[in-house]
């Protein structure tokens, strides 16, 4: 399985692809691979015949105060897992490919990155717009996959590509999950011992909202006072537990359709988000079709 530093190389690589008839799929990471981005791997695979995983921890998306400097790296496991998982080829670009001197150039939506994580995060969702459509660019997939677990990103990225008119297909896979139900993350390293046991406390709260929701509660207020009882009981620094549309991300009041119930905060040092689909009883086909 090839490594490619360089833009030229992977498009050169796509292209060839391309003019054998194959279908070519494409997974952005982060690297520090788990299970999580393996099950994006074997979703493309669905679609593909040839799956291209992208490594780079985009500079552009943290934050002054954030993880950049001591973001997980692993370029020689995520190759072994890569391949294993049935990856065709890794694109881990230099900086300076994604990012030439002198850059200026961002790409930035209006109203998504205004919900959830956007006020929290000023400026990463334009690092995150920017940097999937460098990506789009320089690999030319015919079929992108993202997770679900960052679900905002995964509204943003569809959102991007139908506005820019881009080629590329979007796919979305479900969250993978640890065995007690722990959404899997590269940032779960970072827990300690308590802290991790602590952060289940977010699948209790989501399971909760489910219960209620299948119980007749709809008012939004209510449930979201169950599961801030939940948090901070296992002491977590709620940054938000919101109920949103899952197009619009804009807030809703009651569950009288699908609506996400999206959770994010701190356990010690480590942020982590979650959420949930939450479908009232008895909905009509329309309303199902959420994705």
């Amino acid at each position: 399985m090839p490594v490619l530093r360089t833009v030229g190389e992977i498009r050169n690589l796509v292209r060839s692809w391309k003019q054998d008839g194959l279908r070519v799929g494409l997974v952005p990471t982060m690297g520090y691979l788990h299970q999580g981005h393996l099950a994006l791997v074997q979703h493309g695979l669905r679609f593909c015949d040839r799956i291209v995983m992208s490594i780079f921890v985009n500079p552009t998306q943290f934050g002054p105060n954030e993880d950049f400097d001591r973001y997980p790296r692993d370029e020689h496991g995520d190759r072994a897992k890569a391949e294993e998982a049935g990856v065709s080829a890794l694109f881990c670009p230099y900086l300076n490919e994604m990012y030439p001197a002198g850059a200026e150039t961002y790409v930035s939506l209006d109203r998504l990155p205004h919900h959830l994580c956007g006020p929290l995060r000023p400026g990463h969702f334009r690092g995150v717009a920017t940097i999937c459509t460098k990506l789009f660019v320089a690999v030319e997939p015919d079929v992108a996959v993202f997770g679900e677990k960052d679900y905002q990103q995964a509204v943003i990225i569809k959102r991007l590509a139908l506005d820019l008119l881009l080629p590329t297909r979007i796919e979305t896979a479900p969250i993978v999950r640890e065995s007690d139900g722990l959404a899997m993350s590269s940032r779960n390293v970072y827990l300690a011992p308590d802290e991790r046991r602590r952060a289940l406390c977010i699948v209790q709260a989501l399971d909760q909202a489910e219960l209620s929701v299948k119980r007749g509660e709809y008012d939004v207020r209510k449930i979201r006072l169950q599961i801030m009882a939940l948090l901070n009981s296992a002491n977590f620094q709620v940054d938000y537990v919101d109920f949103v549309h899952p197009d619009t991300l804009e807030n809703e009041e009651s569950i009288g359709s699908p609506t996400i119930v999206a959770i994010a905060g701190f356990i010690g040092k480590t942020r982590l988000i979650d959420n949930r689909l939450l479908i009232p009883p008895n909905p009509t086909d329309d309303q199902k079709r959420v994705w």
